[in-house]
């Protein structure tokens, strides 16, 4: 695969910066009050940011991916 090395980089950073930033959102999320009811059973409000979070995540991956393919030519 070629890419210019620049947007190698920028593949690179938005991947890392999606694999560092999701994780720490996931934490607060799952220590917001919303997330449990009152039987500690997860909620949707839970529920749906495990999905948004996951599929972010995965992205980032590829993301991080394609571009490190393409900074190896």
């Amino acid at each position: 695969m070629q890419l210019p090395v620049l947007a190698a980089l920028v593949l690179i950073l938005a991947g890392v910066w999606s694999l560092v930033v999701w994780p720490q959102f996931l934490r607060r999320v799952v220590k917001d009050p919303r997330a449990r009811d009152a039987a500690g059973k997860a909620t949707r409000f839970l529920t749906v940011h495990v999905v948004l979070v996951s599929i972010s995540m995965v992205l980032g991956l590829a993301t991080a991916v394609i571009g490190v393919l393409g900074l190896l030519g």
